[in-house]
């Protein structure tokens, strides 16, 4: 049976923008609010186990943030592949839909692999900039058929639109000379943001969402972007 929304999801999905709209208020830099996206998501998102962010750098898909392993390796395997329900969401700007990949036959060698992981249906969004496709907002569930509910879906393109806003707004628009630069920074920030959400984990034995929750706090407080807060404090627990 498909995933079902009730009224109590409608208030979390709302909450989801209003959390990365302050995200954007805080801190201009897109990969942090990607990153936001991704937990915020994956509470908001009914059926989502995972979720995760592909973005086209150059003709190379990276994963520039996600929500758990599971994501991202069903993502790796993708790029490894190079077709897959992500991929094929960047490359054609449509929704790609997967109900249950036991009985999906589109991407041969992507399918086992996917099943072997554990996934077993998904939603892949593209993100629009200037009206082009530039990566994919990516929802993964160990369970059959968790998107196939049209409320669902509409919580995920509501939340793959907004960061489609954010990155016009923030002038990203991914040229060809500027896409792998761009890439490259968001992974150097991600990086940073990770060790500090690990620090953050074992001084107040938080969850890593707690974790990231305190540097964005953080973030706005001081009004610094949320790497430099991150690299502060990787930096002051390096040189004790």
């Amino acid at each position: 049976m498909a995933s079902t929304t009730d009224e109590r999801d409608q208030p979390d999905a709302a909450q989801a923008l209003r959390d990365l709209a302050s995200i954007v208020l805080g801190d201009n830099s897109f990969e942090a609010v990607l990153e936001r996206a991704t937990h915020v998501a994956k509470r908001a998102i009914a059926g989502a186990d995972e979720v995760s962010v592909t973005m086209n750098g150059g003709g190379s898909p990276t994963t520039v943030a996600s929500s758990g392993p599971l994501a991202e390796a069903v993502d790796e395997r993708q790029y490894e592949f190079d077709h897959g329900p992500c991929l094929e969401a960047v490359r054609t700007g449509h929704v790609v839909l997967v109900s249950d990949l036991t009985v999906d036959e589109r991407w041969p060698e992507y399918g086992p692999a996917a099943l072997e992981a554990g996934v077993r249906s998904s939603l892949s969004v593209p993100l629009l900039v200037d009206g082009r496709s530039v990566g994919a907002f990516n929802g993964y569930s160990r369970s059959p058929r968790s998107f196939d509910d049209e409320a669902v879906q509409r919580v995920v393109k509501d939340l793959a639109a907004y960061a489609g806003i954010v990155l016009n707004n923030a002038g990203l628009y991914f040229t060809a000379t500027s896409r792998a630069d761009h890439l490259a920074e968001a992974m150097k920030s991600r990086a940073v943001i990770e060790q500090a959400k690990g620090i953050l984990m074992a001084q107040r034995r938080c969850s890593a969402e707690e974790a990231f929750d305190i540097l964005v706090r953080l973030s706005q407080q001081s009004h610094r972007k949320l790497r430099d807060v991150a690299d502060a404090l990787v930096r002051k627990t390096v040189d004790g």
